[in-house]
This record gives structure tokens, C-alpha cells and sequence, in this order.
């Protein structure tokens, strides 16, 4: 696990401020990572934080969510049922570029002399500001000053406003502002050039070979606007990119333009004088389609351009701050005397906002729109860490997401035939609705990805009481996923009936292809009952919207009853005479990976050593029964609870960014209070400080949603299990205070937690109803104008330090054996081998 215990940003060059993210020296060595950190989206549209004048870069990204094109996958050993399109997101033309001369000298920022840099995401405004003192090769002094934003009011709309003063000369000034497809991030420079292979890495989207965008129309106006429109290759969506210009200054000035297929230009050549600003506007617009020719989508770039032009720039960046006044009112975790921490957490709430607002029923990435990390494919993520922050924050995006999943049900349904199974079995990873993982076995069998989004829908309904929304065709979701856990699981009978799932993978991609999951059980048994509950209520509630439902899919009272059953029957798989739940029916038969004597080298496990090594060892990539102890915490013991996180702390890698997030609620909830604030720690910053070297890939947007959950449901302590709202707090040492805010039942709730009580006040709401919530097992009622404070006797147990491989080893399995630890010894003789003739 990568920890960061001590503050791991540079101050100097980051400093803390609890409202922005800011730089104040421009990085060449750590481009990748800054490109990621300031990127500005809204769900929809992305576009890395990229310099404005485009020549620089770790990867040069505009992102539009689900713009993708399809491949087909080409296994080396074909078999029936194995993914057959690969979808990846696609690069968009870039409309950020703007080009600075000045008497024809270029501005490199990598190479230039920077007299002054400072550079904002500032979450309050929404916007990326960026301020740079340049002096010319000659010694004249230039400012620049830009800002960018992605607007979260038009979700087809961004704005770059571009300033150049010369403070101690006159000059000759060129400004171009283009448009540029660089054909999925190519280097324009050194066009056709395919890019060296770096080193594997099956986190990285794939690389086309071949031309994606085939244009389609150009057009050009006399009044600065340029639109793009392309046809994707295989997949056939067409995109429109258009800009438009303007320019406010007292310095005389000609333009001039051109158009083609990859590049549009717009070039003001200015007689700059000193002291007189020349500023130049640019807005864009993107419009994607599957089915609509660009053409149309040229007509929408006109629409959406035409009115921001008709709103003006002022007004622009006033909505944009409104908005995320309502955003920070509703979303906002305040972290009492911790800045580092808060100014952390912020940029993690931002950036959920950034990757889910303007969504409008389109899926989460796993990278949002900061960049091509995972080729921009969809998976269980979005459902267990995403979708709880949406529900209890945004309950209408919340509903966009899951309308989206509903959209998949016909795909998903056809996936489940092709495997053989009644129902829908979603894709594990997935742009279109097909599933594009082509390793099935940390891949399609991971069925769990059902129960999970299952899951997401009833906490959805139970957060705000949305039953119109079952009632209107997502009910179907929980039919068919509950059918699909019916056929595929079976009966074995000896004195008792006993209910078992064969053949899956958990969430551990570290051991595939199990019998008994207990992540998988568990939830499929939350999933089983969850559709039983909802067909009995739908019946009672709306007999008509029933009525619908049987004719629609010929649900019977029996399927009904065998799914209650099959639930109630679930084998839940426990060791007695180690205490602990077994993560699958195999497991406690393997060998102890000894991981607390594995170099950081060899780390993460799945770059280092081949899939068959690492499944012949109990060591996980991410949490997996401690995850199913978070998720159906109401279905185990607080003993339970300890015992399984000792005995699977020590042997979880931490390789996966879901997992620290998870370890730390669950180490809150069981006492191990020190290391809850660690996994905490390392999953606020593993974007901002890099600590899994891949942020240069997009923003681990799941990791950001586990940090909200981290907060409110780690050390806040909530709990929302069968539609019961409790708390149970866990504060850390030293934290003075923690307040969040809650929406359910259409009330939005403050909760302000101390060291001594917790109190909850409602901010918006039906003044006539009151919030049922639970405190430890007492029972209050918060209504408008009538706060609760209830006292608290301590945050739970107190352990000091962590589980270690001493909890697990030396103890000894049902049949006798002892359970030992070791390495894959041949890997180790070899490092050290190499580090000897290196030394040599």
C-alpha cells in the first residue's frame, strides 16, 4: 500500500489554499500528472490542462464521454462467448490551442525564461486561470493571462479567454487560435510518427493504427467561426467542433483564416504597444451523436455558439459561479484546522463534479473526461463508489446514471443468452453496452457487476424515495439481474437446502474463476431479496405500473417466491476454525503471499509477475470481503467485521485505487483508528500526488467518490442499510470538527460531528415532515427549525497500529495444516541478480 503520512505535495511549488489548486512553478518532468490535476470538465465535455499555446505536452486531450470508436479483438486462441468489439474513447480535435509570437518568436513554455507563473483551478469559480511573465529572447517583457472553463450550464459550451500586455516594449504580435485534430493525440510535429511502446501497463487505453476521424464538413463564416464534423471509422458517431472569435484592444490589428480537414485557424497579427492589452475570446462547441450525420451536429454548434455569444462572457462565468454555489451547498465536506486535508478533499469533490454533472444520461468513466485512462470504458465503479455521492448530493444525476444502465438492459440481456443464463448480465467494461473485457477470466466473470448496479438502484430509491422511477421501467433492472442469480446459481442438498454461485470473480482480479465469492453471495443475495421487496411493493403501490410489469416480462408470484428462496438460502461461506469468511470456497487452501517483505519494486503485483503466479497465492490487488463488509455491514457481526479485516488487511496489495478508501471505513468502524486516517490519507492524494504513477492517465474518479464515502461514511459514520439512516461516528485523533451534508428523502441535512456529539440541522425540506435517523441505536426525529444534538461517549474502539502477517501466519487451517507465507522466489534471485551486475 502507498501511504502518505506526512503532507506528500510540495508547498512551494502547491501551496494550500482550501479553495483552488494552485502551481507556482511550471513542471516539465511531472507535465503528465499536472495535465491531469488541472483539467476542466463538466461530465460531457473534458479537456486536459494542457498549456494554451499547444506545443508541449504529456498528452494533448479533449475528451467528449462515450465518443469512442470500435475494433474488433483478435484473442490468439479463439473460444465461443469471448468479447468480440473493443470500444476506445476517442481523442477530440482540439479546440484550445492558441499560439503566441511575439516579433515571431514563439512562446515554448518549456523552453522560455518564465519571470513569474502562477497557475488556478479554482473550485468556486470553475474556472483554470493561469498567469505568466515571459521575457523574449530579445528581453522584451510579456504578461499572459488566461482563463478556461467548461460550463456546467450548457453542457456543449466552453470558454478561453486569452490576454497579452507588453509592459516594457512595443512589439509585433501573432496570435493563431486553432482548431487541430491531432488524430488521437499525435505529436503535430511529427506527424505519422507512431509513439515508442512504452512499457505494459493493461490500465493504458489501447493505440489506433489506423485514421479514426473521417471528415465530414468544414465550414467558415466571415465573423471568426470555424466548425469541424467527422464520422468515426467503425463505430460511426459523428462529432461537430466549432469556435468562435472576438477580440477587444486598442492596438491596431489585421485577421486573417483558413480551413481544412484537421486544422482551422483564426490569426490576429497585432501592432502591440506597451501597455495596451490585446484580448482575444474564443468560445467552443462540441455536439456528439451515434446515429445523427455531422451535418446536424454542425446546426447545434451553431445553436450552442450562438447563444453564448447572445449571454456574453461576464454572464458566463457568473453562471458557472452560481452553479457551483448550489454545487458546494449541498456537497461540501468541511474539515475544521486541517487546510492540507480540506484543500485535498475539495479537489476529490471536484473533481466527482467534473466527471458526473452534465452526464444527462450518459455513464461515469473511470477517468471522467481527464483523459484516456482505461480507454474511457465504464465499469462496477461507477455503481459502489460514484453512484453513493450522487444519491445522497445529486439525486437527479444519480437518476441520469441509472437511466443509463436501464438503456443497457437489451445488450445485457443478449450478453446473459450468449453465457447461457436467463436475465441481463451487464458488462463488466463497457462504452456501447457490449462487454469489451477480453481476459474473461478478471473480466466477464466478475458477475458481481449485476448486484452492484442492483445495489446502486435500490439505495438510489431508499435515499429519495423514488418509486415512480421503479415504477417506470427500472424496476426491470432488479427483474432480470435477480433471474440471472437464480438460473446461475443451484441447489445442493444434503440436511439442509444450501443455495451456491460457481464460477466468478470478485472484485479481487487477484483470484478468478471461484466457487462461492463471498462478495459476490452476499450481494447477489441483497439482489435476490431487493427485486423480491420491490415486485411486492410495486403490486401494492401501483397495481397498474404491476399490471405493466407481468405483461411486460411474465414475472410470476413462484419467480417471485424462488428468488426470496434462493436469497434466504444463500451459502455465506465461514471458517470456523479460523474465524474468518473465506473470500471464496478455495482460498484458505493456498499459500500466504508474504507481502510485508515485498520490494516496492516488484509492486504493482500484476506488472511484475504473470496472472497464473499471483492466483496460486492468498494475496489480493483490492479489498473484496472487507468491501462486502461495508456494503451489507448489517449482515455481520462486529466481531465478524474484526476478525476478516485482520485476517485480509495484511494480504491486500493496495494495487487498485478502489480499495484504500474501503479499508479505511472498515478500520474506522472496527478501532484501528490510526490506520483509517492512513488509507484515508492515501486515497485523498493518489492523484494529487501520484502515488500509483499513472495519473498522467485521468483522475481515478471511483478513488474520488471513496474519498466522499471515506468522510461521511468512515469517520462520519453512515450507514444506510434496508433504508434505515444511522450513524455511528469514528473522528480521528485531532480533528476538531467534520460537517457534510446529506439529501434524503428530498431534505437536505447538515451533520456537524465533534469530539464530544453530533448534530444534525435541516437546511431544505418539507417544513411539516421530520427525518427519521438512527444513533447508535437510538432513535431521533430532525425537523425544519428543530436541531438534534446527541451526545457521544467516545468514537467506538481504539487500537493502536495495523493487522499484520503475524495475525495470519502460524495459524492453522480446518484440516490442520499451518498457514505459512512466502515469495515467488525466482523473480527476487533475479532482481537481485541484476542490481548485483549493475553493481559489478
Amino acid at each position: 500500500m502507498r501511504f502518505a503520512d506526512t503532507d506528500p505535495l510540495n508547498r512551494t511549488v502547491f501551496p494550500v489554499d482550501e479553495w483552488a489548486l494552485v502551481e507556482t512553478e511550471f513542471g516539465v518532468d511531472d507535465m503528465g500528472r499536472t495535465e491531469t490535476l488541472f483539467a476542466v470538465g463538466n461530465g460531457y465535455l473534458g479537456l486536459r490542462g494542457n498549456v494554451e499555446e499547444g506545443r508541449d505536452g504529456h498528452m494533448h486531450g479533449t475528451f467528449v464521454n462515450g465518443f469512442h470508436e470500435t475494433w474488433p479483438i483478435r484473442h490468439a486462441e479463439e473460444a465461443f462467448g469471448f468479447a468480440r468489439v473493443g470500444q476506445t474513447i476517442v481523442n477530440a480535435p482540439d479546440a484550445k490551442v492558441i499560439r503566441l509570437y511575439i516579433d515571431d518568436e514563439p512562446l515554448v513554455i518549456t523552453e522560455a525564461e518564465i519571470m513569474s507563473y502562477e497557475r488556478r483551478l479554482d473550485f468556486r469559480l470553475g474556472v483554470l486561470s493561469r498567469r505568466i511573465e515571459w521575457r523574449t529572447p530579445s528581453g522584451k517583457r510579456v504578461l499572459i493571462t488566461s482563463r478556461r472553463m467548461v460550463s456546467f450550464t450548457d453542457r456543449h459550451l466552453g470558454v478561453i479567454d486569452y490576454e497579452v500586455e507588453l509592459l516594457d516594449a512595443d512589439a509585433a504580435v501573432t496570435i493563431s487560435s486553432q482548431m487541430l485534430n491531432r488524430q488521437d493525440g499525435r505529436d503535430e510535429y511529427r506527424s505519422g510518427v507512431t509513439e515508442p511502446v512504452g512499457a505494459f501497463d493493461p490500465r493504458k487505453a489501447e493505440t489506433f493504427t489506423e485514421r479514426v476521424l473521417q471528415p465530414r464538413v468544414q465550414k467558415k463564416t466571415e465573423d471568426g467561426r470555424y466548425i469541424l464534423g467527422y464520422q468515426t471509422t467503425n463505430s460511426k458517431m459523428a462529432i461537430a467542433v466549432g469556435a468562435q472569435h472576438s477580440i477587444v484592444t486598442d492596438n491596431e490589428f489585421s485577421e486573417s483564416s483558413s480551413i481544412g480537414d484537421d486544422l482551422a485557424k483564426h490569426i490576429y497579427r497585432v501592432r502591440a504597444r506597451q501597455g495596451v492589452p490585446i484580448r482575444i475570446t474564443k468560445l467552443i462547441s462540441y455536439h456528439t451523436a451515434r446515429k445523427v450525420p455531422a451535418r446536424e451536429l454542425v446546426d447545434r454548434c451553431d445553436r450552442t455558439l450562438d447563444r453564448g455569444m447572445e449571454v456574453g462572457i461576464a454572464e458566463l462565468f457568473g453562471q458557472q459561479r452560481a452553479w457551483l454555489e448550489d454545487f458546494w451547498a449541498r456537497s461540501d465536506v468541511e474539515i475544521a484546522g486541517q487546510p492540507e486535508l480540506q484543500q485535498a478533499t475539495r479537489w476529490n469533490l471536484y473533481q466527482l463534479v467534473q466527471a458526473t454533472a452534465r452526464t444527462d444520461g450518459g455513464g461515469v468513466a473511470a477517468k471522467g473526461v481527464s483523459g484516456s485512462g482505461y480507454g474511457g470504458h465504464y465499469f462496477w465503479d461507477s455503481e459502489i463508489y460514484v453512484m453513493p455521492y450522487l444519491s445522497y448530493t445529486a439525486p437527479i444525476v444519480a437518476r441520469n446514471v441509472l437511466r443509463f444502465r436501464q438503456r443497457m438492459l437489451e445488450p445485457a440481456r443478449a450478453r446473459a443468452l450468449e453465457l447461457n443464463q436467463r436475465g441481463a448480465l451487464f458488462p463488466w467494461r463497457t462504452i456501447n453496452g457490449l462487454e469489451s473485457s477480453a481476459y474473461y477470466a478478471a473480466g466477464t466473470a466478475q458477475y458481481h457487476i449485476d448486484a452492484d448496479v442492483s445495489y446502486a438502484l435500490c439505495q438510489y430509491v431508499a435515499a429519495t424515495g423514488d418509486e415512480d422511477f421503479l415504477a417506470r421501467g427500472a424496476i426491470d433492472i432488479l427483474v432480470e439481474t435477480a433471474r440471472m442469480w437464480e438460473d446461475l446459481g443451484f441447489w445442493r442438498t444434503n440436511s439442509d437446502d444450501v443455495f451456491h454461485i460457481h464460477g466468478v470473480t470478485g472484485p479481487d482480479e487477484y483470484t478468478t474463476v471461484v466457487n462461492d465469492n463471498l462478495y459476490t453471495n452476499v450481494m447477489a443475495r441483497a439482489n435476490l431479496a431487493g427485486a423480491a421487496a420491490a415486485v411486492d411493493n410495486l403490486q401494492v403501490l401501483d397495481p397498474h405500473a404491476h399490471k405493466n410489469l407481468v405483461e411486460r416480462l411474465g414475472v410470476t408470484p413462484a419467480e417471485v417466491a424462488g428468488w426470496r428462496r434462493a436469497a434466504a438460502y444463500m451459502h455465506i461461506p465461514f471458517d470456523e476454525k479460523l474465524g474468518v469468511h473465506p473470500q471464496d470456497a478455495a482460498f484458505l487452501e493456498k499459500e500466504l503471499w508474504d507481502l510485508e517483505h515485498t520490494p516496492d519494486t516488484r509492486l504493482p503485483l500484476l506488472l511484475h509477475y504473470h496472472p497464473l503466479v499471483i492466483y496460486r497465492f492468498q494475496v489480493l490487488k483490492q479489498a473484496d470481503v472487507v468491501l462486502a463488509l461495508y456494503l451489507q455491514g448489517d449482515r455481520f457481526t462486529t466481531e465478524e467485521k474484526l476478525a476478516d479485516f485482520e485476517y485480509y488487511d495484511p494480504l491486500t496489495t493496495g494495487d487498485s485505487t478502489l480499495s484504500a478508501v474501503v479499508q479505511s471505513i472498515i478500520a474506522s468502524e472496527v478501532g484501528y483508528h490510526e490506520l483509517a486516517l492512513r488509507y484515508f490519507r492515501s486515497a485523498l492524494f493518489v492523484d494529487l500526488a501520484d502515488l500509483h504513477h499513472n495519473a498522467a492517465d485521468g483522475v481515478h474518479v471511483a478513488s474520488t467518490g471513496g474519498v466522499w464515502a471515506g468522510l461521511v461514511s468512515g469517520f462520519g459514520g453512515f450507514r444506510d442499510h434496508n433504508g434505515r439512516f444511522t450513524f455511528d461516528p469514528r473522528l480521528p485523533d485531532g480533528w476538531d470538527r467534520l460537517s457534510f451534508r446529506l439529501t434524503i428523502r428530498g431534505s437536505r441535512v447538515r451533520v456537524d460531528l465533534t469530539e464530544d456529539a453530533i448534530r444534525f440541522e435541516l437546511e431544505t425540506g418539507d417544513e411539516d415532515a421530520a427525518l427519521p435517523i438512527e444513533v447508535r441505536g437510538q432513535e431521533f426525529l430532525v425537523a425544519m427549525g428543530e436541531p438534534v444534538r446527541v451526545a457521544l461517549d467516545g468514537h467506538g474502539a481504539r487500537r493502536v497500529g495495523a493487522p499484520t502477517m503475524q495475525n495470519v501466519r502460524g495459524a492453522r487451517r480446518a484440516d490442520g495444516t499451518l498457514l505459512t507465507a512466502s515469495i515467488p522466489t525466482l523473480s527476487l534471485d533475479s532482481e537481485e541478480e541484476e542490481a548485483a551486475a549493475v553493481f559489478d
